[in-house]
């Protein structure tokens, strides 16, 4: 009897209820009707006369403890309870705060060009990141001997030979590959944009990346001419710099169009007067375009006697550059999150 009553202060002490109900049927099993310390009682009545002493003061002992451990917990329950609700019902208190991110810079930048072309009915278009050698080279005019085809420039994932073939699989230098998909698949007229990440084998520093980000721009239709590039690029440098803005183009050379042209856009931070920036000269690069080369769109299967187009790309981390005043690219990459905070505002 002494090892039952030993068990039963062992398992008072141990109890560790989660609810009132737990407490109850605990009370009930241990001083019920029907509960164990009454089982004792009547097994107490048999004893032999010298032990009920002892064992009365034990039992004695149980009954108290059970009763003041049953007691306890109940307060314990109710003043935990009474500070939840106290807790929920405050409406003094202060609030939680909660962190919010902001978009990446580049995100920013892309998500305002994409803006700007479709009001002019652009719509967006998307590619591979992994490609082959016809869609980034062969199909845009690039000769064999071309130094974007060295694997020095070039990330090849797999190259069939020491000279390079059309079924070459590799990172995508450009996203004119999207341009060159658009229109293998879809007849004119078109007008897309083509935003996405590209890949160049170029050493990292303040200036260059191996990764980096462009938008490029296509329309083809009946009757496009060179004006109508130069319009629609002078719209957009004004909603993205400015009314004030103003461009330039000098010609320049890219084997996918004829005639080709940089464009430079007026120094949003000086003005056109020249500064640190724009090197004193009062003109910023921000882009090469021209107009689709012939053998551009034979090889995608448009007549180029009927139809006509022009085509531009940018580096949307230069955009960045001249909006924030960011010029360091690997600040783009490194996810820095005292970097990021700074453009929360512009969400």
């Amino acid at each position: 009897m002494i090892d039952k009553i030993n068990e039963l202060l062992r398992q008072v002490e141990e109890f560790r209820p989660r609810a009132a109900a737990e407490i109850e049927e605990f009370r009930i099993r241990m001083l019920g009707k029907k509960g164990e310390l009454t089982a004792l009682m009547e097994e107490f009545k048999g004893v032999a006369p010298e032990l009920k002493r002892e064992l009365g003061q034990r039992l004695n002992g149980l009954k108290s403890e059970t009763l003041a451990r049953i007691n306890a917990l109940r307060e314990e329950l109710q003043n935990t309870a009474g500070e939840r609700a106290a807790a929920d019902d405050d409406l003094t208190r202060p609030g939680t705060a909660e962190e919010l991110g902001s978009r990446h810079p580049i995100s920013l930048v892309r998500n305002r060009i994409v803006e700007v072309f479709s009001r002019l009915g652009y719509t967006v278009a998307e590619g591979p990141e992994i490609e082959d050698d016809r869609h980034v080279f062969t199909k845009l005019n690039f000769p064999p001997e071309h130094p974007a085809r060295d694997m020095q420039d070039t990330f090849f994932i797999e190259r069939r030979g020491e000279e390079p073939a059309p079924d070459d699989i590799l990172l995508r230098t450009h996203t004119s590959s999207i341009q060159v998909r658009t229109m293998e698949r879809q007849r004119p007229p078109i007008r897309v944009i083509c935003p996405g990440r590209v890949f160049r084998n170029e050493a990292i520093s303040y200036r260059a990346h191996c990764i980096f980000h462009q938008i490029e721009g296509l329309y083809i239709d009946e009757g496009v001419s060179f004006a109508d590039m130069k319009q629609s690029l002078l719209y957009f440098a004004k909603e993205i710099f400015g009314e004030q803005a103003r461009i330039r183009m000098r010609p320049s050379y890219f084997p996918f169009t004829e005639p080709s042209a940089e464009v430079d856009v007026s120094c949003n931070l000086c003005g056109g007067k020249g500064c640190a920036v724009c090197k004193g000269t009062g003109w910023l690069e921000i882009m090469g375009c021209g107009m689709v080369d012939p053998n551009v769109l034979q090889a995608s299967g448009i007549d180029p006697e009927k139809y006509s187009g022009f085509a531009f790309g940018m580096g949307i981390e230069r955009v960045a550059m001249l909006l924030y005043g960011v010029n360091d690219l690997r600040l783009y990459f490194e996810n820095d999150v005292r970097f990021l905070h700074q453009f929360r505002s512009a969400l």
